[in-house]
C-alpha cells in the first residue's frame, strides 16, 4: 500500500493522501505523536528549524506530524496549496483575520452570519482600529460600492449559517481580483465534498471541523486551507503567536478517522435532507422553507451550478412564528434539540435564541434571521422515523 497523488478520487485521498503505512511499522492507520517537544540531532539543526531553514518540528504548538498529516490532507481535499489544523472553527477565524488585517483596514462581510463569527467581528476585531461592513454580496454593484483603497479582505459564508443564503463565489472573486482583494470563505457547510471555493478562485477556506468533518460531535477543531504563503502566515502569527489555539494530536487523529467516511455520510446528509425538505414544502403549517435543493429556493440555479449536492441543513419558519416554532422543537421525540451540524444524530435548534443570540433583535431583523427561525441539521438515521417525528411535532 502506498501514498496516493491528487489525481486519485476524493474518498482514495480522503482515506490514503499523505501516508504510508510501511513507512511506521506497517501501522494501518497513522501514529499520535503525542509530544509538546522534539529532540534536534544538534544544536545546528534545532536552529536551522527555528529560522525556517529546515522543515523539522520543533515544539506542537507550531507544529505535529500528526497535525501535519492532516493538514496535508485537507488541503488535496479542498485542491489548496497548504492546510493548518486548529483547536476550533472560530479559533481558525480568529487567527486568520488577526494576522491578515491591522487597524485601519477595512473589511468587507456577508449579510448573514454565524454569532460567533458576528460577535467576534463587532465586539472583537472591529474594536481594534477595523472597519466592518456588512454587504448583500450577491448585489455585484453593491459589492463594488463598498470597496475602498483600505479594503483588504471579504469575507462570507456559503450556505450562510442559519438562513441558508448563497454567496455566488466566482462572482465575488471576480470583483475582488479588480482591486487584489482576498476572499475568504467558510466552507463549513459544504464541505470540499459538496463545493471547493478555492478551485472558484477564493485564497483562503475556514471550517467548523467540529461539523461534518469529523461527523461524530465529539471533538472541537477548525482548519484553514489556502495559498501556502498566506497559511504559513496564520501558522506563525495567529496560531503561534496570538491565539494558540492548537489542536491536540489525539484529536486531529478523530477527525482523519471522520474524514475517511466524509463522502459516505454526505451522501447520506443530503438524500435524507431532500426528503425531509420535500416533506415540509408541503405542510401547510409552514410558511417559509429555504433549502438548496428544492426548485423553489430562489438561489436554486446558482445551487445547481455550485455545489454538487444540496447539503444537509434545512431552515424554516412556521405559521404562528416564534411561539409555534418553540412549540414545535418541545415536541420532537427523535431530533435532538441542540446547537452545532453535522452528526450522524440529527439536531434541530432555535437561532435567535441559540446560535445567535449575540445579534440583538435588531441585528438579526436587519440581517435576515427571522425571530421564529428554525434551524434542522438532518443526520443520518432511516428517513421514515426523520419525517414521521417531525410530522407529529408539526400536529402538537
Amino acid at each position: 500500500m502506498r501514498d496516493c497523488d491528487n489525481n486519485s478520487g476524493f474518498s482514495t485521498r480522503a482515506i490514503h493522501h499523505g501516508y504510508d503505512p510501511q513507512s511506521h511499522g506497517g501501522a494501518l492507520v497513522p501514529p499520535v505523536y503525542q509530544t509538546a517537544t522534539y529532540a534536534f540531532p544538534s544544536v545546528e539543526y534545532g536552529a536551522a528549524c527555528f529560522a525556517g531553514e529546515e522543515q523539522g518540528h520543533f515544539y506542537s504548538r507550531i507544529s505535529n506530524p500528526t497535525l501535519a498529516l492532516l493538514e496535508q490532507r485537507m488541503a488535496s481535499l479542498e485542491g489548496g496549496e497548504a492546510g493548518l489544523a486548529l483547536a476550533s472553527g472560530m479559533g481558525a477565524i480568529t487567527s486568520t483575520l488577526w494576522t491578515l488585517l491591522r487597524p485601519g483596514d477595512e473589511l468587507i462581510v456577508g449579510r448573514t452570519l454565524y454569532g460567533c463569527t458576528f460577535a467576534f467581528l463587532h465586539h472583537g476585531i472591529g474594536e481594534f482600529g477595523i472597519k466592518v461592513q456588512h454587504v448583500d454580496l450577491n448585489d455585484v454593484q453593491a459589492l463594488r460600492a463598498a470597496i475602498t483603497p483600505k479594503t483588504r479582505m471579504i469575507y462570507f459564508e456559503s450556505p450562510a449559517n442559519p438562513t441558508l443564503q448563497l454567496v455566488d463565489i466566482a462572482a465575488v472573486v471576480s470583483v475582488a481580483r479588480e482591486q487584489a482583494i482576498l476572499v475568504v470563505v467558510d466552507n463549513t457547510f459544504c464541505t470540499p465534498y459538496l463545493q471547493r471555493p478555492l478551485e472558484i478562485g477564493a485564497d483562503l477556506v475556514v471550517h467548523s471541523a467540529t461539523k461534518y468533518l469529523s461527523g461524530h460531535g465529539d471533538i472541537t477543531a477548525g482548519l484553514v486551507v489556502g495559498r501556502k504563503a498566506l497559511v504559513d502566515r496564520i501558522r506563525l502569527v495567529g496560531l503561534k503567536d496570538m491565539t494558540g489555539a492548537v489542536l491536540s494530536p489525539h484529536d486531529a487523529s478523530l477527525l482523519m478517522r471522520g474524514i475517511k467516511t466524509l463522502a459516505l455520510r454526505m451522501d447520506r446528509h443530503c438524500a435524507n435532507a431532500a426528503q425531509v425538505a420535500a416533506f415540509l414544502d408541503e405542510q401547510a403549517e409552514v410558511e417559509l422553507l429555504h433549502y438548496p435543493g428544492l426548485p423553489s429556493f430562489r438561489q436554486y440555479t446558482l445551487a445547481q451550478r455550485q455545489m454538487r449536492l444540496p447539503g444537509g441543513m434545512i431552515a424554516f419558519e412556521l405559521k404562528g412564528g416564534i411561539e409555534a416554532g418553540r412549540r414545535f422543537m418541545n415536541a420532537l421525540q427523535l431530533f435532538s434539540r441542540a446547537v452545532s451540524l453535522g452528526d450522524a444524530e440529527s439536531l434541530a435548534q432555535h437561532p435567535a435564541s441559540m446560535t445567535h443570540s449575540s445579534y440583538t433583535p435588531q441585528e438579526r431583523a436587519e440581517h435576515g434571521i427571522s425571530e421564529g427561525l428554525v434551524r434542522l441539521s438532518v443526520g443520518l438515521e432511516d428517513v421514515d422515523d426523520l419525517i414521521a417525528d417531525i410530522g407529529q411535532a408539526l400536529r402538537a
